[in-house]
């Protein structure tokens, strides 16, 4: 080929790229062109628009929930109102809806509607603390009550904003044996009425505590953790000086509730990196212990309990219901008629309203054995701040027996029978648990709670280096506290010693199947079919592997073990 066809083709494609480079930006101008500055600055527009009455609903929602980030969905006239990023704006419009472009919630109102009146000189709790409002605040709670409660920063949000936990109980400075509890709002910046909600109730537990025997009770009972803001960046999006404006995503433009381990779309469902405030988040529920969460939104008033990614039931379904019912029906009695109505009364399961995945709810439930529901409680994301005492009114009994839930059900101590020591140990419901509804026992002091609607169970507790103990008939009560302590016993014997080389589990499995190693130190961890092939293999130095199956066809197989010392194990795994 001569030099002068190779110029030829040279400039001829990057002629072509030229133009389509062009046509890309001519492109981006028409889509942003048509959006004011200041909704561009955002990252986020807010729209409203109706599903196609001819297509399958679910498959709709499903595919929507993979480029927008809805946050109502009314079920009957199919309308659903949704945020979408900049950035996915294009990938919206293709799908061809008739959308309308909606004021954002946190600019519906002016800043005298949010902000806190100077004039008056005692807290009503009628307005939305600006940043520095809300960090004194916090610094007041703690200062003004130091023996039960104290103040914790888990780390800086993307801009650099501390993420604020406050610890109440009688012992905050010690481990107990006391079931630990989370309360945290807003981590759609946008929707605050559990921000205020939530500082209010860390006041009314702070003092009342030695006067009111329901909160003494609840504070010498429970550890109490309350995170009334979750998205700093997104709440104070339009300044520190105000709440106007705020957002629902963070600074990056990343919806914080899409942005988890999803029990069936795996790690990153939403195609993002994990957030700085996701893996803070992650990293401090992985070093609790916790029980029970809740976790605050707004746009609907709904109880929504699990699951939200799957059209699976919890095992503990009618738990679930059992308390979500509780606290919409204790809202009935105070409130409005009109007040908590949505879908089933107040009280929905999250798949069956419209399915998310990524969602804190099913992670924490899923990852983190902790018992989490998502509580929408206003209608308005923003409603003007003069209605707060009204949604607390409404409110804060439901947050009392929500929080007393936590100590009821089967609890107790795991030690070692020839010593005392504590275990940490897997509490298994046999016929009931699936889908990663069982518990452990804390580490630090062999305490487990396994919260059950009322019934007979039958419970197996399980740790390495020990044998299995299943305790038949176990009665849990509603509104009552079962207690049963159990001791495990060490395995002593080379022979049984070598049946626990690692625990392999769940066995049938399905989508994966976990191994927990007995021994620290690397392992050599083989799948093998039955014709001797090895489908996988992996090399850890971790206590813990989890192998996926998604790939692998039903059947019976081999695991095999090599540990770095010589040893070896080998397993049956059938896989369903």
């Amino acid at each position: 080929m001569s030099l002068l066809n190779i110029n030829v083709i040279f400039m001829k494609n990057y002629t072509i790229s030229f133009i389509l480079l062009i046509a890309l930006f001519i492109s981006a101008i028409n889509v942003y062109s048509q959006f004011p500055d200041e909704l561009i600055a955002r990252k986020e527009i807010f729209v409203e628009f109706n599903l196609n009455s001819a297509t399958d609903t679910k498959a709709q929602l499903e595919k929507l929930n993979k480029v927008i980030s809805i946050s109502d969905f009314d079920i009957e006239d199919l309308r659903v109102e949704a945020y979408v990023s900049i950035n996915k704006y294009d990938e919206f419009n293709e799908l061809g809806y008739n959308y309308k472009l909606l004021t954002p919630p946190s600019m519906l109102l002016s800043r005298a509607d949010l902000d806190k009146d100077e004039s008056k000189g005692v807290n009503e709790w009628d307005y939305y603390p600006n940043w520095q409002q809300y960090n004194d605040m916090m610094q007041q709670f703690a200062d003004g009550y130091p023996t039960i409660c104290e103040l914790i920063s888990i780390g800086q949000s993307a801009e650099g904003r501390d993420i604020l936990f406050l610890h109440i109980g009688d012992s905050i400075d010690t481990e107990t044996n006391e079931p630990e509890f989370m309360y945290t709002s807003s981590i759609h910046g946008d929707e605050l009425t559990g921000y205020v909600l939530t500082l209010r109730l860390a006041d009314y537990l702070l003092s009342n505590y030695g006067n009111d025997e329901r909160v003494t009770n609840l504070v010498d009972n429970v550890d109490i953790w309350i995170n009334p803001m979750a998205n700093p960046d997104g709440t104070f999006a339009g300044g520190n000086n105000s709440v106007y404006g705020a957002t629902r995503f963070n600074s990056n433009g990343v919806d914080m509730n899409r942005n988890y381990p999803d029990p069936e779309d795996g790690p990153h469902p939403d195609g993002n990196a994990y957030q700085q405030a996701t893996t803070l988040f992650m990293n401090f529920a992985s070093e609790r212990d916790f029980v029970m969460s809740a976790n605050f939104h707004g746009g609907a008033e709904v109880i929504n309990y699990p699951w939200d990614t799957w059209s699976k039931l919890s095992a503990d379904d009618d738990w679930w219901y059992f308390v979500s019912r509780e606290y919409a029906d204790t809202v009935h009695q105070y409130a409005p008629a009109y007040y908590m109505r949505d879908l089933d009364n107040g009280v929905t399961n999250g798949y069956q309203w419209y399915s998310i995945s990524g969602g804190r709810q099913d992670y924490m439930n899923y990852y983190q054995h902790c018992r989490e529901v998502t509580a929408e409680i206003s209608s308005t994301k923003l409603p003007s701040a003069s209605q707060l005492p009204d949604f607390w009114n409404w409110n804060y009994r439901s947050l009392l027996n929500y929080m007393e839930q936590v100590l009821y059900g089967v609890r107790g101590l795991v030690t070692n029978a020839s010593n005392g020591n504590t275990i940490k140990a897997k509490v298994f419901a046999n016929s009931h648990d699936f889908d990663e509804s069982y518990v452990y026992s804390t580490a630090s002091n062999g305490n487990y709670q396994r919260l059950l609607k009322s019934g007979l169970y039958s419970l197996t507790f399980s740790a390495l280096g020990y044998y299995d103990k299943t305790v038949p008939m176990v009665a849990a009560i509603d509104y009552g506290t079962t207690i049963l302590n159990v001791q495990l016993e060490p395995i002593t014997s080379i022979v049984d010693a070598k049946k626990v080389f690692a625990r392999v589990y769940p066995n049938p499995a399905s989508q994966y199947v976990k191994l927990d190693f007995a021994h620290d130190g690397e392992h050599t961890v083989q799948l093998i079919d039955i014709q001797g092939k090895v489908i996988s293999e992996f090399l850890t130095s971790e206590t813990q592997l989890q192998i996926p199956l998604d790939n692998v066809s039903p059947g019976k197989y081999l695991i095999s073990i090599k540990a770095f010392s010589g040893d070896s194990f080998v397993v049956n795994l059938v896989v369903n």
